[in-house]
């Protein structure tokens, strides 16, 4: 069954009931956003936003980390691994989190802490990666974001 929402920065959207992810252990600052859409704008190429249907004032952006980092390699501790049952790399995706200087001036990305959605069950983690180097600021090289892509 198709649902309505209107979303401050993108306005009104129907969405369906398969189209959700459910955070269960809610996301870090937002700990009572539960349910979230994964929204794709054209204009915003390769980035995306995690909408909050909890509070559609929150969106999130964020991006497929190896579209700017190619040689990213996240380690999944084994509790996050079990909490979401991933068993197949092709059940799950990886995104990161981008954060925006006050005037768009440099985009950052959480390489430490990437959300992992499992596909097949609808559920999603933001996970915290374990004796690793990356960190939660990792610059975006300039090339990859256009100053006015992030900003709606």
């Amino acid at each position: 069954m198709p649902h309505q929402v209107d979303l401050p920065r993108f306005g009104p959207m129907t969405y369906a009931d398969d189209d959700v992810i459910e955070f269960p252990w809610g996301v870090p600052g937002f700990a009572d956003h539960r349910r979230f859409l994964v929204l794709a704008l054209e204009e915003q190429t390769p980035y995306l936003w995690l909408q909050s249907l909890d509070d559609p004032k929150v969106a999130l952006p964020i991006v497929d980390p190896w579209q700017i980092f190619p040689d990213y390699r996240p380690a999944l501790p084994y509790y996050a691994r079990v909490a979401l049952e991933l068993e197949n790399p092709a059940d799950f995706v990886i995104y990161c989190v981008v954060v925006c200087t006050a005037g768009a001036e440099e985009l950052t990305m959480n390489l430490l802490a990437p959300v992992v959605i499992n596909l097949k069950r609808r559920r999603a983690r933001q996970v915290m990666l374990e004796g690793t180097s990356y960190g939660v600021h990792q610059p975006i090289p300039r090339i990859a974001a256009p100053k006015e892509a992030l900003r709606s």
